[in-house]
């Protein structure tokens, strides 16, 4: 008996469609047009050609996938365009500012500008280094991340497990307000009091309004971490008679502990760049002040600023002020580095 061999036929119903180097292609020419565009009516911004290459870009994929694919095909395509269009628009400021410190502040950062303070050197003149402000933002931050810290994760669980009625209501309202005021009314608040006390400027000072500014972006980030942990965790553990108190800290902090932790880092970075709060209580210092709670304290955001204003002009002084923003930088990148790090080594191990 002869079997009857059957061949696969080709499927009708798929329609025609744009090679995957399409769009790369009408990106190529979306841009060689931008420039000749840019160049036959004079605009000298490259922003200006980018923002002309864009526009092409996306009426072109529309035009040309309406053609070929269809005109729904081509809507969708138009959204996957505005998406990425949207992408470099936000990441191309961003890396040129990251390329403009890299590129300035390489001139004198070396082993000697970071283990050296300002001493005796003058702002208008060349030598010295940020040592002293290294200490000193370190130190601010870091009293104000133990400060702020326990009391915004404390304040976050009090919300999510136990916040019922008017107080929670309250709290509620008050991290709201707290997130949205400025640096400068933190730092206000922290000088009435060493006024009514008749006290100098210190580095904790620096490290209370700072503390201020950060306690909201905890609250309310550890707040949508703890919201994430499934409540079947919570009643499989509350089932087996453990204490809510034990299941907070065993099976819900563990499982949020990750965006907990990414939460706090977030908030350090914004307070490690505040410079209104440290320049009404700390009041910079060009000497090596290791005392947080005696004498002024220079601090990194408060260093740039005082190399920038008061030596406008002075080469030095803005090269300087480049090298300790990239410093900058690169602190708050190590801080992040080290959070993921801790966030992944602490996070809960799943298995099958």
């Amino acid at each position: 008996m002869s079997h009857a061999v059957l061949t696969k036929r080709p499927s009708t119903l798929r329609g025609a469609s744009l090679p995957k180097w399409a769009p790369w292609g009408i990106a190529a020419g979306s841009l060689a047009v931008a420039v000749g565009i840019g160049l036959g009516a004079g605009l000298d911004s490259r922003i200006q050609w980018g923002l002309i290459a864009a526009i092409l870009y996306v009426l072109g994929t529309y035009v040309i996938a309406a053609v070929v694919e269809g005109k729904r095909q081509a809507k969708d395509r138009v959204a996957t365009s505005l998406v990425w269009v949207s992408f470099l628009i936000a990441v191309v400021p961003l890396a040129s500012l990251v390329w403009a410190t890299v590129q300035r502040g390489t001139k004198v950062l070396d082993g000697y500008f970071l283990t050296h303070s300002m001493g005796v050197v003058g702002d208008r003149e060349p030598g010295g280094g940020i040592y002293h402000a290294i200490i000193g933002s370190l130190e601010q931050v870091g009293l104000a991340t133990l400060i702020a810290a326990p009391i915004g994760v404390l304040t976050a669980i009090y919300l999510v497990e136990y916040g019922r009625g008017n107080l929670a209501r309250a709290v509620t309202f008050f991290v709201d307000v707290m997130t949205g005021i400025p640096s400068i009314v933190a730092g206000l608040f922290i000088l009435s009091i060493m006024l009514m006390f008749e006290m100098q400027p210190f580095g904790f000072a620096g490290s209370l309004a700072l503390a201020i500014l950060m306690m909201p972006v905890v609250v309310r980030s550890t707040e949508e971490m703890l919201k994430l942990v499934p409540n079947e965790l919570r009643e499989a553990s509350l089932a087996l008679g453990v204490p809510k108190w034990r299941t907070i800290l065993k099976v819900v902090l563990p499982t949020a502990i990750g965006g907990i932790t990414t939460g706090i880092m977030l908030a350090v970075a914004r307070i490690a760049g505040e410079t209104a709060p440290v320049l009404l209580l700390v009041f910079g210092n060009p000497f090596i002040n290791n005392n947080p709670f005696e004498g002024a304290q220079a601090s990194l955001p408060l260093y740039i600023y005082q190399q920038y204003s008061q030596s406008a002009g002075a080469e030095p002084a803005y090269d300087r002020a480049w090298a300790a923003s990239l410093t900058l930088i690169a602190f708050v990148m190590i801080l992040n580095l080290l959070a993921r790090g801790i966030a992944r080594w602490k996070a809960p191990k799943t298995g099958r």
